[in-house]
């Protein structure tokens, strides 16, 4: 069975006298076990509640002393090992340097440990501001504290930082050493800080910034906590002149290796220049593109070049290159105008390039050159073409006596075919010019617009009655309407107005039939007047869009058209299940469109004429019976049994 030893050590001898030297024996026991300060006093408390000898009592209280004293001893010792301890790790730290914010924070946290404190945080002096700022927190939880900026000679730490002497306080708010400021003051309230310790980081004779340890209770900062707040300050400033001596190294090696490249890529800029003039000579003489200039460039300065049509391309940016005459930077690229005689033609654009060697940006300026000089010559070349389609055309509609098989041949150097269905489409400008020559400069861009189209598109075009008449294939699928709507939509795009459009019906081989392409401009012209009338500048339609008006405006009057396209389900219908659709109609409108008169007349039932008009609106549409689409009906229906007899 275990004693105690407080009791063991204190049992009496046969004439109740304790043993000599045994009053220590209980506070052995006691620094063994590392017991609290106030475990000493019981064995005193034990002795006089067993009401042993005074004697006895007096050499426990003074053996008890001498414990104490031996204890503190050791707890001192205990903890400046600990503070060694720390140090050294620091040290460690220091010496392994990577990051400088990671050691910092590692100081202050051993500090806030070591010191028992609630709070420590390192200030650095801002020698551009002229003040000292929060660099690193441990344990603080108010935000306004954390972002403190502390002018010199104010609060606590501006006045460490302007002596480089330590301060500490005890009460915060009543110490009147030093300058307080409502900033300040508002972040150490948040903060609850009331006793406060500073020492200075020095480097050298300077002070770079400030160390602190704070409680959120009073208390009293004893001289060893000074010295070993100091100790890490020390170590502290050290990290921070190492970091800045590790990046002034970096970036004076990184200044060496930059300039080693500069050295190293002048010689291969002065071999790329070489090399794309050569590349610029030979794509001249072989005749090559714009977007061969643009391929090579973008292989000599290894990026993407690309040329944009002048309004594509930055207003600001274009104009400045213009005006200079030098391609100028825009956001992450490079804009080269691309001009002729003061005439904006476009520009090269070197995309996701936003350093750009001198030579290398003369490279791109000279590319610019040879780019307009390539512009000019296509456009030579396509003028020439313009004319020679519009010859044609011209021929087509003027003289109808020439021979098919010339105009064919005409026709097929110019990689159009004749033999093909094609549209007639009359194009004219929507705009009032202020002037004359302002309207002849509006046409002319309107004709060299449409005779790009026609060019592409295997067409012709030429310039007629103030106006564009263009000849272009129609697609299989497409419709005449489909085309001239596409055409006034690309027109007005290329020439920044209004187009409108009217277009024929197909003509199926225009070689053969000059004069189907004559009536097919009137009618194409017709439909660009109704247009007009009806308020749809800038519009595109066909005779067929506009319903039984187009019978007006058609040059056939096609009635069978008509008629197909507004009542042919219904009478196919009636044709493959025997059906009598188109007779309930004709009753129905004669009867005005009342279904119960409407039965008397053709003798069935009511619902019988319900179930056959709702057939009908199936196949012509849930509006069918709207006002427009009903006046449609009845005159396809009357056309159609016109049309019967002759038929039968």
């Amino acid at each position: 069975m275990s004693r105690d030893p407080v009791q063991s050590a204190e049992r009496p001898t046969d004439d109740g006298a304790a043993p000599p030297g045994d009053a220590e024996a209980p506070f052995l026991d006691l620094l063994a076990r590392g017991a609290t300060a106030d475990a000493y006093e019981q064995p005193v408390l034990r002795a006089r509640a067993e009401g042993r000898p005074a004697e006895r009592i007096a050499a426990l209280e003074h053996a008890k002393l001498l414990a104490l004293r031996v204890r503190a001893e050791l707890e001192g010792r205990r903890r400046r090992e600990a503070e060694l301890s720390a140090l050294f790790e620091t040290a460690h730290d220091l010496a392994g340097l990577r990051d400088v914010d990671a050691v910092l924070q590692a100081i202050v946290q051993r500090a806030r440990s070591l010191l028992g404190t609630d709070v420590a945080y390192l200030s650095l002096n801002d020698p551009v501001r002229g003040d000292t700022y929060m660099r690193v927190t441990e344990g603080s939880v108010a935000a306004r504290f954390q972002q403190l900026r502390l002018g010199m000679g104010e609060g606590l730490g501006g006045l460490v930082a302007q002596t480089a002497r330590p301060y500490v306080t005890d009460d915060y708010f009543r110490d009147e050493r030093f300058r307080h400021t409502t900033t300040i003051d508002a972040g150490v309230r948040d903060e609850g800080l009331v006793a406060i310790l500073g020492v200075p980081l020095m480097l050298g004779p300077h002070v770079i910034g400030v160390l602190f340890a704070a409680d959120r209770r009073a208390r009293v900062f004893e001289r060893e906590q000074i010295a070993l707040l100091g100790s890490f300050a020390a170590l502290a400033a050290a990290a921070i002149d190492t970091a800045n001596l590790l990046t002034e190294t970096r970036s004076a090696l990184a200044d060496l290796e930059h300039a080693n490249e500069i050295i190293k890529d002048r010689s291969g800029v002065i071999e790329r220049a070489s090399d794309v003039h050569d590349r610029l000579a030979e794509l001249v003489l072989r005749g090559g593109g714009v977007h061969d200039v643009a391929a090579a460039v973008s292989e000599v300065l290894d990026g993407t070049v690309e040329f944009t049509e002048a309004d594509a391309a930055p207003a600001d940016a274009l104009e400045a290159s213009r005006a200079e005459g030098h391609a100028v930077p825009y956001r992450d690229d490079w804009i080269a105008a691309v001009t002729a005689g003061g005439e904006l033609l476009g520009a090269l654009v070197l995309r996701g390039h936003p350093g750009l060697d001198p030579v290398d940006q003369r490279t791109l300026e000279r590319a610019a050159m040879v780019t307009s000089l390539l512009l000019l010559a296509r456009r030579s070349a396509a003028e020439a073409e313009q004319r020679v389609r519009g010859e044609l055309l011209d021929d087509l509609l003027d003289a109808r006596d020439r021979d098919p098989r010339l105009l064919r041949e005409r026709a097929a150097r110019l990689r159009a075919d004749l033999d093909a269905t094609h549209v007639v489409l009359a194009a004219r400008l929507d705009t009032s010019a202020p002037d004359a020559d302002h309207e002849a400069d509006a046409r002319r861009r309107l004709w060299s617009a449409a005779s790009h189209l026609a060019a592409t598109r295997q067409g012709l075009a030429a310039a007629r009655d103030g106006g564009t008449v263009l000849l272009l294939p129609l697609a299989p699928g497409d419709t005449a309407t489909d085309l001239a709507r596409r055409t006034a939509r690309h027109l007005g795009t290329a020439v920044h107005e209004p187009v409108t459009v009217g277009a024929s019906a197909p003509v199926a081989h225009p070689a053969a039939d000059p004069d189907a392409v004559v009536a097919g401009y009137e009618e194409g012209r017709r439909c660009l007047d109704a247009l007009r009338l009806l308020g749809r500048a800038g519009d595109g339609a066909a005779a067929e869009d506009f319903g039984f008006l187009g019978l007006l405006l058609a040059g056939d009057r096609d009635i069978g058209g008509f008629v197909e396209r507004t009542i042919g389900q219904v009478v196919a219908y009636d044709a493959r299940r025997g059906t009598d659709l188109v007779r309930t109609l004709d009753a129905y409108f004669a009867c005005g469109m009342s279904p119960a008169r409407t039965k008397d007349a053709l003798h069935v039932h009511v619902n019988t004429v319900a179930q056959r008009l709702e057939r009908v609106g199936r196949l012509l549409g849930d509006d069918w019976q709207s006002p427009a689409r009903a006046l449609e009906i009845q005159l396809a229906l009357r056309l159609h049994r016109l049309a019967a007899p002759a038929q039968s």
